[in-house]
């Protein structure tokens, strides 16, 4: 493992090492993988969280480092989760998050947020740790998100290239940079391909408002 770390190319003027790269192709992968809904997602997605980590502890991202662990313990309940949400017609079923679960996440970013950046700056662990943190923060709800089958999980998504491409830069990783850049395009697509698939599913809001115009 420390050979892909060690060894690698030049890229942007900075050296990018194997781990780095392909753990960021991998990522990529992740989203293309998404986008279908296909459960090749998180297989793909452990090689990723694996090579990242060992990239980011050696970067001092220590909030970026913690997130790769809880990714890959997230990604195994996914991975669990979408083999009981198959459909054999449409694959594996997603939604729309309903009024409750939109603001429940958003609260849990900030709250999550503040709490996780106070830890990082206790313990040194990051030489930026307010967007260190919200990109751990960020990270782990989007893929819990993805996890549940909510169509939300691809606006997370957004915040956290938003948040990560000048940490990236910042750090020196101008290759994962570039590469968050090109997730954005990918989140976009894929948050138009989960609608057009939750369209089918109404959201449990509207269910309780059919509900109870029933009664």
């Amino acid at each position: 493992m420390h050979v892909l770390l060690d060894q690698g190319f030049t890229a942007f003027g900075q050296k990018v090492s194997y781990a780095e790269f392909i753990g960021q192709v991998f990522a990529l992968l992740v989203v293309f993988f998404a986008q279908r809904r296909s459960l090749w997602t998180w297989p793909v997605q452990l090689v990723s969280v694996t090579l990242l980590f060992m990239v980011y502890v050696s970067a001092h991202l220590g909030g970026t480092a913690a997130r790769q662990v809880v990714i890959a313990a997230i990604t195994l309940y996914g991975w669990w989760a979408w083999t009981r949400r198959r459909d054999p017609v449409f694959g594996v079923v997603v939604r729309k998050g309903t009024t409750r679960e939109r603001l429940v996440t958003a609260a849990a970013f900030v709250v999550g947020t503040v709490v996780f950046a106070l830890v990082l700056d206790a313990f040194d662990a990051s030489w930026s740790p307010w967007p260190d943190a919200a990109l751990f923060v960020g990270t782990v709800l989007a893929f819990t998100l993805q996890g549940l089958g909510l169509v939300e999980f691809w606006v997370v998504w957004l915040v956290v290239d938003a948040i990560g491409v000048p940490l990236q830069i910042g750090s020196g990783l101008y290759f994962s940079a570039a590469v968050y850049v090109v997730f954005a395009a990918l989140v976009i697509s894929g948050y138009l391909n989960w609608t057009r698939a939750a369209a089918r599913v109404p959201r449990a809001d509207d269910a309780v408002r059919i509900g109870s115009a029933d009664r």
